[in-house]
């Protein structure tokens, strides 16, 4: 096998992760000797043992003058666990393969060039785009003053529809589409809505696929004057993630006391533009350590979003219908750009398909 097979092995078990180990990043590895992968391991959780230590204690002896592949830089830093570095020379490892240098401007290099000097063979670089990619908003939280990688979705008809007049949008995209929604959920720390889908849809925000073990996001609701009814799904459904209400300033003492008993989270933030301040909710969730966050919308909050220049990624579902009208309620709300050289543009993009339903991933430039 090769050494970008051996990295694909370390990329799939990092994977499975995914959604589980915030604040910290996905990381998968293996040890091969002799053409044989001997130890695997992955980074389950914050404060659980590293993905290179997992490898290791699973390789055990047959570690000796072994290959380690990794999808992340080793650390070499103490924090809830020891340097995975020196579990590395311990280990008697002669070769480490790494996917992509920790983007942690603290951290950065440091682990490969402290292996060097311990006369360690590295390698880096292998399967770099999937190793970055797989950690692209604890990347962004790092590089960018702790602010939250943002990912807007979108569900919509061919026309840009999210919902006809009457406001309703059950179903527009399909089972498969929607079961990829609740896989990104899972994946997420957090989920942002606006009061209006929470008034028109009364949502729970949770994740839910069958047979596979979840996480519910940290469900977050733009609620400028705390209209939010006590008993709305997102108070009395079970879930242990938490609801935070981000309100503006001057609403009722009664109704935030109310609602905090209900064990319900209520972050005031400044208006700005008679809106509550996106950029300002960035650096608030951000200090939470809240590294990825997924606006679902509606079309107010998505036309803000857009506008606060806070969107890092964008997903589109687009179903194969539409409503033949000028009446239904689009995907944003507000003014756009008066000419077409100011629209927004995609980069990196992707198109694939969930059955009938076309999927469009990209980034924001």
């Amino acid at each position: 096998m090769t050494d970008h097979e051996y990295m694909q092995q370390a990329l799939s078990l990092a994977q499975r992760a995914k959604g589980f180990t915030s604040p910290n990043p996905c990381v998968g590895a293996v040890v091969v000797k002799d053409g044989k992968v001997v130890g695997k391991g992955f980074h389950r959780a914050a404060g659980l043992a590293h993905a290179e230590v997992e490898a290791l204690d699973d390789a055990g002896p047959r570690a000796m003058d072994a290959t380690l592949y990794v999808t992340l830089e080793p650390c070499n830093h103490f924090g809830k666990t020891p340097p995975c570095t020196h579990k590395i020379i311990k280990a008697g490892i002669k070769k480490v393969v790494v996917g992509c240098i920790d983007p942690n401007p603290n951290v950065c290099g440091r682990g490969i060039n402290y292996l060097k000097d311990k006369c360690i063979e590295v390698v880096s670089g292998v399967l770099e785009k999937e190793s970055k990619l797989l950690i692209e908003e604890f990347s962004w939280y790092v590089q960018h003053d702790k602010k939250p990688f943002v990912i807007l979705k979108c569900a919509a008809t061919l026309d840009g529809r999210i919902a006809t007049s009457t406001g309703d949008s059950k179903w527009i995209t399909n089972e498969k589409s929607r079961n990829h929604v609740h896989k990104i959920r899972h994946e997420v720390d957090a989920i942002l809505v606006g009061s209006g889908t929470l008034h028109a849809d009364n949502p729970s925000l949770t994740s839910r696929i069958k047979g596979v073990q979840t996480k519910d996001p940290l469900r977050i609701v733009l609620d400028t004057h705390l209209s939010i009814k006590e008993d709305a799904n997102l108070i009395t459904r079970d879930s242990i993630a938490k609801t935070i209400i981000v309100t503006g300033p001057g609403v009722s003492r009664e109704k935030k006391a109310v609602l905090t008993k209900k064990g319900v989270q209520i972050l005031e933030i400044p208006l700005k533009d008679n809106r509550l301040d996106l950029n300002e909710l960035m650096i608030k969730l951000g200090q939470m350590s809240i590294l990825s966050l997924l606006i679902e919308g509606g079309s107010s909050v998505a036309g803000s979003a857009l506008k606060a220049q806070i969107v890092n990624k964008v997903l589109f579902f687009l179903a194969p219908k539409f409503l033949g009208g000028s009446d239904g309620i689009p995907i944003f709300n507000g003014k756009g750009p008066l000419l077409i050289k100011d629209a927004f543009k995609l980069k990196g993009v992707m198109v694939t398909q969930f059955d009938d339903d076309i999927f469009v991933k990209g980034y924001l430039k």
